[in-house]
């Protein structure tokens, strides 16, 4: 009698459902899938929202940097050369003149008749932002100013700029 009972509750949680059915393993499989691709995008767009922060930075410091060399020699350097040491004599104003930090992407910089068209002395640093509603962009280009020539329609509205003033 005690063996019998004990093979009637064996079979009991066998046939009674006691471990999960194809349909629960799928439902709760595809739940998975949704959160891994939610995370995935948000990563991805995470990353591309530090880079143009990394962009936006970049121009701060060459910005000062260019503020530097205008009082040391009153003008703006013609050109500058990313991702090299930059030094005039015994001044360094800076260790390493930062690029663009996406593989195959650059920064621009145009300076003196390039950057204003009435030959005012003036630089243009120029840089593409990923992520396409960054306000600052627009705001960048009006920062600039409509002078030398420049208005809205000179850019595009992921370019983000940034100009002596």
């Amino acid at each position: 009698m005690f063996i019998n009972s004990k093979l009637k509750t064996n079979k009991n949680l066998h046939a009674g459902g006691g471990g999960f059915t194809l349909i629960e393993l799928l439902v709760v499989i595809s739940i998975i899938g949704v959160l891994a691709a939610l995370v995935v995008v948000n990563y991805s767009s995470a990353r591309t929202r530090a880079r143009d922060v990394t962009r936006k930075s970049d121009f701060a410091q060459i910005k000062r940097a260019l503020r530097l060399y205008y009082n040391d020699n009153n003008a703006y350097p013609d050109d500058i050369i990313f991702d090299t040491a930059w030094a005039d004599g015994d001044m360094t104003y800076m260790r390493l003149i930062p690029e663009d930090p996406l593989e195959g992407a650059s920064y621009e910089y145009f300076a003196g008749l390039a950057a204003c068209s009435e030959g005012i002395n003036d630089f243009r640093l120029v840089a593409i932002l990923e992520n396409k509603s960054d306000a600052e962009a627009v705001q960048s280009q009006r920062r600039c100013g409509t002078d030398c020539g420049y208005d809205s329609d000179n850019y595009d509205d992921d370019q983000y700029v940034v100009c002596a003033d």
